[in-house]
């Protein structure tokens, strides 16, 4: 990359939402560990630090060794960013007497200085902080006020560092994209031409000379994430790129062949692989949600693993790993406890003694898109709805069996293709019908029946890391449950979702 931002994370919720911001404006950036980043060289034009959930005052509060950034980069901190350089370097953070949380206005801007430019007056921010900065270091001087905190926002005199005690990078901050963009621009002089077009150009000319005569596999799954990072490789190797396609049979209803189908007709050399007896006889009798994981993760690997050594003389293993992944593997904190096992093919590079090309692993969700776009990927892929790696196999609650799995995808074709004949589909981030492992009576005729129901999820979100639950129209979701009731035999009753993340997750297992 030819410039980039450093963003320095003490463990804020928001840090990702820094860099996605970031982006926004066309800049590369990258997230590191506060303790742990690269000795910044000729192609950082700035550095952020992001907040955290300690204070300054904490015992156990994360300190950086900022010798090599300080006074030297362009450096701006947000609120505990900001209340670590005043605390460290002369001034003082106390304890507020009232937490600070939620909208304020600033009463004072210093429209004049570069940080806030083109900021209007009594402009919304949002404060999330207990420790509030009572003095600042002798060079610093206050840019910003709300009614009750003084230094809302401050910079130095005599370098190029700034402070921010509200989140520029949140929603509820009106213009944190115009202070944003004014640091990236005005202070750091990016040239902001970090686009998709250049991401192709650039990482197509870079696996060209990674790979060069190397051959390549990759499990597709018919994701966004796994579809555009083959298309890169296919624009850098051609041929000598070969995709695999496992059905597991816990795919969505007719998916496998219409799939395989659609990724011939993009021209890439893909191989389609009908393992699912082998899938869903390992599955019958288990029914704990980490199990059924495990099962078809161990399956997905054994059948991959198969089918790529009757392959010649392949070096690689080509993976759809997106920034986020990444960033949680090199977390503040570690990598998180395991929620769930089995995202995407975790596994396999150890077993098969591969090295790993991973042409995404610098984006975000909405950039694979963007990404992808840009190739000239067809929209009944980019639009695709994030799809688990087990499938159906965890929107199935309880054991699973092929019956099972015949009522689910019905249900899930009637309301996928609902969506869509609504124009709701695009609206929404992921929708899937789960089967619950119970039955209710109802009465079909002069029938007393009883049988399975079905709770349908749609949410909307940016990149699944929060999420709100879809607000359907009454009259779509009436349709849906009738023709689901009327056409799906086994099933009598269908509830709809109307949980956020958090506290609830998208999938039910």
């Amino acid at each position: 990359m030819s410039e980039k931002i450093l963003i320095l994370d003490f463990g804020s919720q928001y840090t990702q939402l820094i860099a996605r911001k970031v982006r926004e404006h066309n800049v590369y950036c990258e997230i590191h560990p506060y303790s742990k980043f690269p000795e910044p060289d000729d192609s950082v034009k700035g550095v952020i630090l992001s907040g955290s959930p300690f204070s300054v005052r904490d015992k156990h509060a994360p300190i950086p060794d900022l010798d090599g950034i300080k006074g030297k980069f362009p450096l701006l901190g947000i609120c505990y960013g900001a209340q670590y350089l005043s605390h460290h370097y002369g001034g003082e953070v106390n304890q507020s007497d009232s937490r600070e949380y939620g909208r304020a206005r600033l009463s004072f801007i210093n429209t004049e200085h570069p940080l806030l430019l083109n900021l209007k007056s009594n402009t919304q921010v949002w404060m999330s902080h207990g420790d509030t900065i009572s003095s600042l270091p002798p060079d610093c001087d206050i840019i910003a006020s709300t009614d009750d905190v003084k230094v809302g926002a401050y910079a130095s005199s005599s370098e190029s560092t700034y402070g921010l005690q509200f989140h520029p990078e949140v929603y509820h901050t009106s213009e944190g994209k115009t202070i944003l963009f004014n640091f990236l621009d005005a202070i750091c002089g990016c040239a902001m031409d970090w686009t998709p077009e250049t991401f192709v150009e650039s990482t197509v000319n870079e696996l060209k000379a990674k790979l060069g005569d190397d051959r390549v596999v990759l499990g597709l799954s018919g994701g966004v994430d796994s579809t555009v990072a083959s298309i890169l490789l296919h624009r850098a190797i051609g041929p000598k790129l070969t995709c695999i396609f496992v059905d597991n049979g816990l795919l969505r209803k007719d998916e496998f062949d219409t799939v395989l189908e659609s990724y011939k007709e993009l021209g890439l050399n893909v191989i389609g692989v009908d393992a699912s007896e082998r899938f869903v006889d390992d599955l019958l009798g288990i029914t704990d949600p980490e199990a059924k994981r495990k099962s078809i993760g161990k399956n997905f690997i054994e059948v991959f693993d198969q089918e790529a050594k009757k392959l010649d003389n392949v070096k690689w293993l080509g993976q759809g790993t997106i920034y986020p992944d990444v960033i949680e593997s090199v977390s503040v904190n570690g990598p998180s406890v395991t929620i769930k096992s089995h995202h995407n093919v975790g596994g396999l590079p150890d077993k098969m003694h591969l090295k790993v090309v991973e042409p995404l692993r610098l984006l975000f969700k909405d950039e694979v898109r963007r990404v992808g776009k840009a190739l000239a990927i067809p929209s009944s892929f980019l639009k695709r709805h994030p799809f688990p790696g087990p499938g159906l196999g965890i929107r199935i609650l309880g054991e699973i069996t092929r019956e099972k799995i015949r009522l689910v995808q019905e249900a899930d074709d009637i309301y996928i293709k609902a969506l869509k004949k609504f124009g709701l589909y695009d609206r929404i981030w992921q929708a899937g019908a789960i089967l619950l492992p119970v039955q209710s009576v109802g009465v079909m005729g002069d029938e007393r029946t009883y049988e399975f129901v079905v709770a349908l999820r749609a949410v909307t979100s940016t990149d699944g890391m929060t999420a709100d639950w879809g607000h359907l129209p009454y009259e779509v979701l009436s349709k849906i449950s009738s023709d689901i009731i009327n056409k799906v035999r086994g099933i009598n009753r269908v509830v709809y979702d109307i949980s956020s993340k958090p506290p609830a997750t998208i999938e039910w297992e």
